[in-house]
Parts: C-alpha cells; structure tokens; sequence
C-alpha cells in the first residue's frame, strides 16, 4: 500500500493538500498517510533564556501536533489511517527527510499560488520540496471562490 506524506502548517492552503490526497482516496487509491509538520529551529535567544533543550524540543512538537489539529480532523472523518511527524529545520529538506525516514512514495503539498516573479525572488517550501524530493510530488493549488462573480450571478438574477 502506498504511503502519501502531506505537508500541512496549519494553513488553509495546506488543507487543500489534505483534500486532494482524500480525494485521491475517493477515486479507490487504498493509502496511509504521514501528516508532517516542519517547525523553525530555536533561536539562540530561545536557547540562552531556555537553557533547557528539551524543553525547547518539546515546545516544538506540541506546537506542531497542534498546527496539524485540522488535517488530523479531516483524516479522522474519513476513516483514514494516518500517522504525524514533526520536524525541526528547514521546511523543505526536513520534509525530505521525514519522507526518506517513513518510506513515503509520494507528497502532497499546497501550493501558495506565488507568481513566476515573486517565486523567484523569495523562493517556494513547495518549489525546493520538487525540487530536493526523491519521490514525485504533487503541489495542489488552492481553489480560490471569487465573490465579485457570485454577487454578479446574484444580481442578474434578480
């Protein structure tokens, strides 16, 4: 059975990852799924005023566990078996190494929806995960509801 790692940072655009690999599932893919969560590593400020390491760890995993709360719902509604990992690094690097570490086949991530320009110039989590990934991914773009078109639909209809 494949394993899909999903990438989620609490966002809404992250849950759009989690949707499609449900949908994939809807289509009869059988899978389990790893909800990886990348946090920032402590600053030295964070570690002179800690002077606990542990303590900053462990912040860093609840922190974590709590940003995945929502995919967690989702996976759980749908019967779907699913483990977490969180990780402390780089976004993008870290997530390769929770996919090599869990044996994952394949990612889904969501996609920030950047342009081509500001891509470019401050980079993609996304984009460098394609790029560093020894597993396809797959980068789902968010489904954006434009309003001005349903006030429009509305308005004529009236």
């Amino acid at each position: 059975m494949p394993r899909i790692l999903i990438a989620v940072d609490g966002s809404e655009l992250s849950l759009d990852a989690v949707h499609h690999a449900m949908q994939l599932t809807r289509h009869g893919l059988q899978a389990d799924f790893v909800l990886a969560n990348v946090q920032e590593p402590a600053t030295l400020y964070e570690l002179v005023v800690s002077r606990d390491p542990d303590l900053i760890a462990a912040a860093s995993i609840e922190a974590g566990e709590h940003l995945m709360a929502s995919a967690r719902a989702l996976l759980d509604e749908a019967g779907l078996d699913y483990v977490t990992e969180v990780g402390v690094g780089d976004p993008a690097h870290t997530l390769v190494d929770i996919v090599e570490s869990t044996g994952c086949d394949m990612v889904v991530v969501g996609a920030r929806g950047q342009g081509a320009l500001s891509s470019a110039l401050l980079g993609s989590v996304s984009q460098e995960l394609a790029h560093a990934s020894p597993v396809p991914v797959t980068i789902v773009k968010h489904a954006e509801v434009m309003e001005s078109d349903d006030e429009g639909d509305e308005e004529q209809a009236a």
